[in-house]
């Protein structure tokens, strides 16, 4: 099993097959660019290399210029328990700082 790095500061252009062909020479076997729900990339990028090139790549490829971009090149950590941030995407109604200080609840709210 490889070491997964994270690749930030990428042109919107840069394709999951331009990844793979920089980090070629550090054994990359996967590589993803997230993108939007409207399908954009988001501009950086996760590429697993062979196990014992991760220093090597962090090394070669930070601050290298990727199709007009120096790119970021670091190891990629672990997501924290509890899943990404983004904020409430729920329907229902939202108390606003005072009412939840004040000690009102959602249902008070509908009486």
């Amino acid at each position: 099993m490889g070491k997964r790095l994270f690749v930030g500061n990428l042109s919107f252009d840069v394709t999951e097959d331009d990844l793979r062909a920089a980090f070629e020479p550090y054994g990359a076997t996967e590589v993803v660019v997230p993108t939007s729900e409207t399908g954009r990339p988001k501009g950086f990028a996760f590429v697993e290399v062979a196990d014992g090139q991760l220093e090597a790549a962090i090394s070669a490829m930070n601050g290298k210029e990727l199709q007009g971009r120096a790119i970021a090149v670091d190891e990629a950590r672990p997501r924290p328990a509890g899943g990404g941030g983004g904020g409430s995407r729920g329907g229902g109604e939202q108390l606003t700082v005072a009412q939840t200080l004040l000690g009102f609840s959602r249902a008070s709210r509908r009486s």
